[in-house]
């Protein structure tokens, strides 16, 4: 386990540069370290009068098997192509809000499975369709009697059980069978090395057999920290803390980005050693702050960064919690 007690460490180790250019007429960025060095794509996503298309954002992101990039806004989950052109939107009452997302290929297609905090419940639905196929509502049957359910992350395990994180609310998670029954739940809230103080982020940890759960702890103090626990809901070890508040995870190889909403994006290898920090914010007035407009944005410097995933090719999609909808690319640098 790695405990990181200095953020000048990290950063020493990240070599970040960045413009002061608006994000839509900047340059590109280079930033990262090593063989985790990466160039922004500026203006990439937004619409032919260079404005975000997306409206807030307090979402995900996910690629399927084509190369199409979807990410969750409040207003719904938009589908990019790999050149930021949007394919197709899924809007409406049915898919706003969508907290957190994952994609999963199944026997007759790819599935997005999603948390609505907002909504209390999960769902899944077909990523080209758009087809709603199950809704994961608070399970009576647990006798947990809770009068709130606030979801905030969702996985799915190989066997298609599904993974449920009340992080807003009770921290427990909650696990189904791939039909929606209720199977257990484990976990509770508290700052207790076993206990969640915000269960922010979840996903399925394929960098070891049997594959795990990593469970982002966002708010635990003294600072936020990830977990690993089985697929039973049993507790395995404390992964590394210090990683400010870690709000989603997401696995690629022997590699995990852990975006931080303090504004910076920390990709970690096997050994959960820091390979690199993407996107410092220095500016301690725009970290983990909703309210920076796109006009404030700065190319290669992020403000609340909350959902990442990789494509095939090693590139990263990153969106920030952000008022007016930030989706960037950064292209690896071979």
């Amino acid at each position: 386990m790695l405990r990181v007690h200095s953020l000048a460490m990290l950063l020493i180790a990240s070599c970040l540069t960045f413009s002061s250019q608006a994000a839509d007429k900047a340059a590109p960025v280079r930033m990262g370290a090593g063989i985790m060095t990466f160039e922004t794509v500026p203006g990439w996503g937004l619409g032919p009068d260079g404005r975000s298309v997306l409206g807030p954002t307090h979402g995900g992101v996910v690629v399927d098997k084509a190369g199409n990039i979807y990410t969750s806004a409040n207003m719904g989950v938009f589908v990019f192509n790999p050149a930021g052109e949007v394919l197709r939107r899924f809007l409406g009452d049915e898919y706003s809000n969508i907290h957190d997302i994952e994609i999963r290929e199944e026997a007759d297609g790819e599935y997005i499975y999603g948390a609505r905090n907002a909504n209390k419940e999960g769902i899944k639905f077909h990523a080209e369709t758009g087809a709603i196929v199950l809704k994961l509502q608070y399970p009576e049957e647990s006798g947990l009697g809770l009068t709130d359910f606030k979801p905030t992350a969702i996985t799915v395990a190989p066997n298609g059980d599904i993974f449920l994180s009340d992080g807003y609310a009770s921290n427990h998670i909650f696990k189904y069978d791939k039909t929606g029954k209720y199977i257990k739940h484990f976990g509770q809230k508290g700052n207790d090395l076993k206990q969640f103080n915000t269960a922010h982020g979840m996903t399925l940890d394929t960098r070891y057999e049997p594959p795990r759960l990593l469970i982002c702890d966002r708010n635990h103090q003294p600072k936020g920290r990830l977990l690993h626990y089985d697929l039973e809901g049993n507790y395995i070890d404390e992964v590394i803390t210090g990683l400010g508040m870690p709000t989603s995870a997401a696995v690629q190889g022997d590699y995990v980005a852990v975006p931080d909403l303090h504004g910076r994006l920390v990709i970690l290898d096997k050994s959960n050693t820091i390979m690199a920090v993407l996107g410092h914010n220095a500016d301690e007035q725009k970290r983990a702050n909703f309210n920076v407009p796109q006009e404030q944005w700065v190319e290669g410097v992020f403000s609340g960064t909350h959902g990442s995933y990789w494509d095939k090719d090693g590139n990263l999609y990153i969106q920030d919690w952000n008022v007016s909808g930030r989706l960037m690319k950064l292209m690896r640098v071979r």
